[in-house]
């Protein structure tokens, strides 16, 4: 039981690495909060074990409360985010906006929600979910999705120096394509008619050296990682997680 007497806190548990990283964290031994802003999967979280909350990132308020009400946190997994499709031609101002709201704005709300408390504890390990496509490398039509993510790893980076004397550590992990319901969801959405798909699917794999796409259990295994005692010397780090993508 690698996690066996922590706390973690999860956002956007419902599905994908958020879900799979709740689910490891309380095979470990953790007690798991998973909260999410869609409640449909809440029920099959509960079933094993997992506590669940509605959360909305984006509201401060409620964050605040939300932090008091779980203050004893040792482990804080941001991932709730979203990926925009197109160039910064494709990227209006409500699109960039969204973006920046979500995938920074967001982590930086529910951080510094928690922090305060976190700083409280013996051990605390924050950990955010960037990615390979960031200030690592760039990929075609994920203009906003690469600098939002960009900024969250100079957000890691800087927490991580601030608190290293405090007993916190900080890290990103940073993962290529892994498939998840918003994976689908873009798959379709970039497809023009059904036969297509599948030729979409092909591209996203054909750029995996490994020729193959990321599980969400792998990632929530380095998610162990971070999180357990066993890292207690790593911080401040954007770990990739994506087949050797960022190796090419």
């Amino acid at each position: 039981m690698r996690l066996k007497g922590k706390t973690a806190v999860i956002t956007a548990a419902g599905a994908g690495i958020g879900r799979a990283t709740a689910v490891a964290f309380a095979e470990q031994g953790a007690r798991v909060i998973a909260t999410d802003i869609n409640t449909n999967s809440f029920a099959e979280l509960q079933k094993l074990g997992i506590e669940t909350s509605q959360l909305d990132v984006l509201d401060s308020s409620t964050l605040n409360s939300f932090a008091q009400r779980y203050a004893s946190v040792d482990i804080l997994f941001n991932c709730a985010g979203y990926v925009h499709h197109g160039s910064i031609l494709d990227c209006d101002e409500a699109a960039y906006d969204f973006s920046m709201n979500l995938n920074v704005k967001g982590n930086y709300q529910v951080t510094k929600a928690f922090l305060p408390n976190m700083l409280k504890r013996e051990k605390a390990s924050i950990i955010f979910v960037a990615s390979a496509v960031s200030s690592l490398i760039a990929a075609p039509n994920r203009f906003i999705y690469g600098a939002s993510k960009a900024a969250v790893i100079g957000m890691m980076k800087s927490i991580a120096a601030d608190f290293i004397t405090k007993g916190l550590r900080a890290n990103a992990i940073c993962p290529g394509t892994v498939e998840s319901p918003s994976w689908h969801e873009r798959v379709r959405s970039q497809a023009t008619n059904e036969k297509e798909i599948e030729n979409v699917r092909k591209a996203f794999v054909v750029r995996q050296p490994m020729g193959r796409i990321g599980q969400p259990n792998e990632i929530a295994e380095l998610a162990i990682y971070l999180a357990s005692n066993e890292s207690s010397f790593v911080t401040g780090q954007a770990i990739s997680i994506d087949g050797g993508w960022t190796n090419t």
